[in-house]
């Protein structure tokens, strides 16, 4: 059961994180582990966040506050404030191109969770941040941040994830509208989790919702004692 699977609410996730979380990026400078990034694929979102041919999370800058009646959606996103200081956009373009420079050795590390449903989050994982660029959307210019998958380990070591791992977020949100957010043996709504119905490691697939329930950590760990008393008589 990996955190990247987990349920939480707001309130949850500003827990975990100590700290209120109203905007979708926060940059550690080096006062966290981590730096957080909010995405959202739902048909509301406010970006483009997806993914790439090679698994490689993309995620969009934020706009400019909205100022003197005019669109935020009209301007370039910003790399600097007003006075002249770092926008989240900005530190998170230095972290990249530091990294891909050689000045930074190893790239930012960043925990990202994605937006299920109003008032509900899931923990997609950690992510390192290995590229940046800027590109036209049509009318103005945005940031495309480029951010790898990987498995934390202890000592600070990290592992990169495969793609596939990773349950997509258009099968999260189709499977929490299915199972109604709720467990689906015992039907608690406490504790939830995304469950490979037919595990990963045994050639379960990640990529659809026939694959994916909703479990709470109760009924996930008898079913995990389960196939461990299974795999003691083979």
């Amino acid at each position: 059961m990996q955190d990247s699977d987990k349920i939480i609410s707001y309130h949850e996730m500003v827990a975990m994180e100590k700290m209120p979380l109203q905007r979708g990026m926060v940059f550690s400078d080096g006062k966290r582990k981590h730096s957080i990034l909010l995405m959202s694929q739902r048909k509301d979102a406010v970006y483009n966040d997806g993914f790439d041919e090679n698994g490689n999370l993309i995620y969009e800058g934020h706009d400019a506050r909205a100022e003197g009646g005019i669109d935020p959606k009209e301007k370039d996103q910003p790399l600097e404030t007003p006075n002249g200081t770092w926008t989240e956009n900005g530190k998170f373009y230095k972290a990249a191109m530091d990294f891909k420079s050689g000045l930074k050795k190893d790239p930012e590390l960043v925990k990202v969770y994605e937006k299920i449903d109003v008032g509900v989050w899931s923990i997609k994982g950690f992510f390192q941040l290995i590229d940046v660029k800027q590109v036209s959307d049509g009318k103005r210019n945005v940031f495309k941040f480029y951010l790898k998958p990987v498995l934390t380990k202890i000592f600070n070591r990290v592992e990169d994830l495969p793609f596939n791992r990773l349950i997509p977020t258009s099968v999260k949100v189709k499977v929490w509208e299915r199972d109604r957010g709720k467990c689906v043996i015992c039907g608690s709504a406490e504790n939830l989790h995304y469950d490979h119905d037919l595990p990963y490691a045994k050639g379960g697939t990640s990529l659809t919702e026939k694959n994916i329930r909703l479990l709470c950590a109760v009924c996930n760990l008898k079913k995990h004692d389960k196939i461990m008393m299974f795999v003691c008589y083979l």
